[in-house]
């Protein structure tokens, strides 16, 4: 009888004294809860704004170790929208994201820096127009929590500025892009 007592404890001192382990996400392309958008200038006088129409992704995150989260997300450079056919087409073209040579671009993070209040930043490789380059995002948590359909969510938003000569091609007049993500993953 003891014994059972003796064992039940053990057990439970080596899972309590175990770290928790992150959880695995897909970022919820399907259901519309997440979006690569972007703004350049133009002609220094106004902003164009679009998104990626199409991405996909995955995330590890536990709220209590921020440093061991990653992220990666594949996009197709072709579902660029900026809300005109026309500049949509100049932009898929070869003087810009030239798509039919390069139809993906990918970001993997390298690393996440906690910071204050539930921002961190995410640091990692940005594949785009055929270059690597290391990226910045800085990011915070939106929030997370069970959702009516019985998964589990977190949600995440942030920002980076890159510029486009870096990855071999140009949007003058400043070739500045900057990016806002939002996602929001279902844990897996």
């Amino acid at each position: 009888m003891i014994s059972r007592y003796v064992k039940a404890a053990l057990c439970s001192a080596v899972l309590l004294s175990c770290p928790v382990q992150a959880a695995d996400y897909v970022i919820d392309t399907k259901g519309g809860h997440a979006s690569i958008d972007f703004r350049f200038k133009h002609l220094g006088i106004s902003w164009i704004t679009g998104e990626f129409k199409t991405f996909e992704g995955t995330f590890t995150y536990d709220a209590s170790n921020l440093a061991g989260a990653s992220v990666s997300v594949k996009i197709d450079p072709a579902s660029i929208d900026t809300n005109l056919a026309e500049r949509d087409k100049h932009l898929r073209g070869d003087k810009r994201l030239n798509v039919a040579k390069y139809p993906e671009s990918r970001f993997t993070s390298t690393r996440v820096v906690p910071g204050p209040d539930g921002q961190f930043s995410i640091e990692g490789n940005l594949t785009l127009h055929g270059t690597t380059r290391p990226v910045v995002i800085l990011a915070k948590t939106v929030g997370e929590g069970d959702d009516p359909w019985g998964s589990y969510r977190a949600g995440f938003e942030g920002t980076a500025t890159i510029n486009s000569e870096d990855f071999g091609f140009k949007l003058p007049p400043s070739n500045l892009v900057e990016m806002y993500l939002y996602l929001e993953g279902i844990r897996q």
